[in-house]
């Protein structure tokens, strides 16, 4: 029989292999951040570039620590770039246990899974704040067309949850013929 999660994600090793790719696209930008960038304002209301990074790790963090899976020891946000590789690899070996992956759990929006929230939901906050990491040093990042995909169905699945507290700041205007990056930004409250 084959499981939501499976049609959905795919299961194990899968999962762990579209986590790294996620993962990889985040860190790409964070090692291109220069030192003096990490105290760059983001366009995240009061954070810095390095608070975006912290927010991301911790965030992740706390999601798997309240399902009972241990990460280990929180990497030093001295260097952030390096603090995402060391998180990122804990979080990727934890997920190439099918059972991680699979583990269910009645989420804020119903019945899923750690994976399913994991792609969807932290997915979602890896592509978005790459952009503010970027953004905070005046990089020009462009998403693919996968990525914007990824992140237009995440925000339509949110609904009003998508504007709740700490969540992202109220959707912007832009011009009619704005492009689809453009578009994306707008209504995740970002202006391009």
């Amino acid at each position: 029989m084959t499981t939501t999660t499976d049609n959905a994600h795919g299961s194990g090793t899968d999962l762990g292999a579209r986590y790294r790719s996620l993962a990889d696209g985040f860190a790409t930008v964070l090692d291109a951040i220069p030192t003096d960038g990490w105290s760059a304002d983001s366009p995240c209301d009061g954070w810095t570039a390095r608070d975006v990074v912290a927010h991301v790790i911790d965030t992740q963090r706390s999601f798997f620590d309240g399902h009972g899976i241990e990460l280990g020891q929180r990497p030093d946000l001295d260097d952030p770039a390096a603090a995402w590789h060391i998180h990122s690899t804990a979080v990727a070996t934890r997920l190439d246990d099918p059972a991680v992956g699979d583990l269910a759990f009645d989420g804020h929006f119903g019945p899923t899974t750690i994976g399913e929230t994991l792609l969807r939901f932290y997915g979602f906050d890896m592509v978005a704040h790459r952009w503010d990491v970027a953004n905070a040093v005046g990089h020009d990042l462009r998403f693919t067309d996968d990525e914007l995909t990824l992140m237009e169905t995440a925000a339509a699945g949110f609904g009003p949850a998508l504007y709740g507290d700490g969540v992202c700041k109220p959707g912007v205007e832009v011009a009619p013929d704005a492009d689809r990056q453009t578009r994306l930004l707008a209504t995740l409250g970002r202006s391009a």
